[in-house]
């Protein structure tokens, strides 16, 4: 297909969806999502001090127009997404967040004081971390949910959050349809970091958003904050690994080693073993058998539980 006929089928299908009411004039669009931005920065950083007692700060950056697959493309490998849906006002609106800041909350809520956490670097999330975005992305979509009042007060769905390294292909099969990006600025003490709301235009552009008064909630949100975080911490799976030191050889011997070659422990009556998670040692152990599988019995740990969940989840 030639250019000029790449660009007709473009301009075609934004015709179409703008007589169809799924594409805007910017200066609507632009009015919007400003609105969008003013319901944020009043009302998300009144909703995370209530419930977690952490103070957060939210500024809108702008908006960006266009199909929805190159404005979820654009916003980098950084991120993690959710994708969600609002019976009675969106069935396809999607959630994203910059890893900066969940790193930077997962620490605050495991305790750390403000002027210890410094901006960490840009990386997908792991599982754990996951786990407490999922908690972000409920409170941002609440807040979107308060504020485009879609009729009979339904709860948003959200799918489980994942790293932009993991989000399936769009469908090639699947309809064009145009979207707009509103980018929100996430401040958490030093470090800075984004949010942002990719909604279909079809939604977008009937939608008023209202700006509700913001008001503490109870206090025990932030204990049930806490509660959730500590069950997902405790729950996650992780992968241990365990070191036999074994006895000294020469280098010419070592070269020389076959299959069927046996090397023996360095130790010769308890086996010493370090396991390992992480790169960092958790606990002194001796190597032993139970049955027909070998085994490590826990002779005492090398750092406590604080230290192990804190480099766990890094």
């Amino acid at each position: 297909m030639s250019d000029e006929q790449n660009s007709a089928v473009r301009i075609d299908h934004a015709l179409l969806a703008k007589l169809t009411n799924g594409l805007g004039d910017r200066k609507t669009v632009e009015k919007i999502c400003g609105d969008f931005g003013q319901l944020y920065s009043v009302f998300l950083p009144d909703v995370f001090h209530s419930e977690t007692g952490i103070g957060i700060e939210v500024s809108y950056v702008g908006f960006q127009s266009g199909l929805m697959r190159d404005l979820i493309a654009e916003l980098g490998d950084t991120v993690s997404f959710s994708d969600g849906q609002l019976r009675n006002w969106c069935p396809n609106f999607v959630l994203a967040c910059g890893s900066g800041f969940v790193i930077a909350l997962m620490e605050r809520m495991l305790g750390a004081e403000e002027s210890m956490v410094q901006q960490p670097p840009e990386r997908p999330l792991s599982d754990i971390e996951l786990d407490l975005a999922t908690m972000v992305f409920e409170r941002i979509a609440n807040v979107l949910r308060s504020g485009v009042n879609a009729a009979g007060s339904f709860e948003p769905l959200l799918e489980r959050p994942h790293n932009a390294g993991d989000r399936p292909p769009p469908d090639p099969e699947a309809p064009l349809e145009y979207g707009a990006t509103i980018r929100l600025a996430i401040d958490l003490g030093k470090v800075t970091s984004e949010i942002a709301l990719i909604i279909p235009q079809r939604a977008l552009l009937k939608t008023k958003v209202v700006v509700p008064k913001p008001k503490g909630q109870v206090a025990k949100n932030r204990q049930e904050w806490h509660d959730k975080l500590m069950e997902q911490v405790h729950r996650s799976q992780v992968t241990l690994e365990a070191r036999i030191r074994l006895q000294t050889l020469a280098l010419q011997t070592i070269s020389r080693l076959a299959v069927g070659d046996v090397i023996p422990f360095e130790d010769k009556d308890d086996v010493k073993v370090q396991v390992r998670a992480n790169g960092k040692d958790m606990y002194n152990c001796e190597f032993g058998r139970s049955g027909e599988r070998y085994t490590v019995r826990v002779r005492d740990n090398v750092s406590t539980e604080d230290e192990l969940i804190r480099h766990l989840i890094g």
